[in-house]
């Protein structure tokens, strides 16, 4: 029958399959895992502060006469006009170009050359 005098085999297999599948999740996430210190930053002084550079909307209707704030261009003189007037702003600041739908291709990609002529990296057209 059953013999109470043999010791039996323990197998450990299942055992060390389990412990390198954890083992293998530990070293995969631990990269990724981010530690929170505790900082505290020290005072700034609150005189200076941050000014954002300016935006420049740019507005031109069906009859291609182009606004820009309160002042009014024509399409022909646009670009020396644009010219003269950008030195009043920093070449940083976006530009956004606000087109009538039914311009010609060609006006908007006109106004658009003028403005990177004189030096603007940050322009965008906007639609609806």
């Amino acid at each position: 029958m059953f013999n109470w005098d043999d010791s039996p085999d323990l197998n450990i297999t299942p055992l060390v399959d389990v412990m390198l599948v954890l083992m293998a999740i530990l070293m995969v996430t631990a990269p990724t895992i981010t530690f929170q210190e505790q900082i505290t930053l020290p005072q700034g002084s609150k005189s200076v502060q941050v000014e954002k550079p300016k935006t420049l909307t740019i507005r031109i209707d069906k009859d291609k006469k182009i606004y820009i704030n309160n002042d009014t261009y024509g399409l022909d003189t646009f670009a020396d006009d644009f010219i003269n007037m950008s030195v009043k702003f920093d070449k940083t600041s976006e530009v956004y170009i606000r087109a009538d739908e039914n311009l010609q291709y060609k006006t908007v990609i006109y106004i658009l050359k003028s403005i990177k002529s004189a030096h603007f990296e940050n322009v965008s057209l906007l639609t609806l």
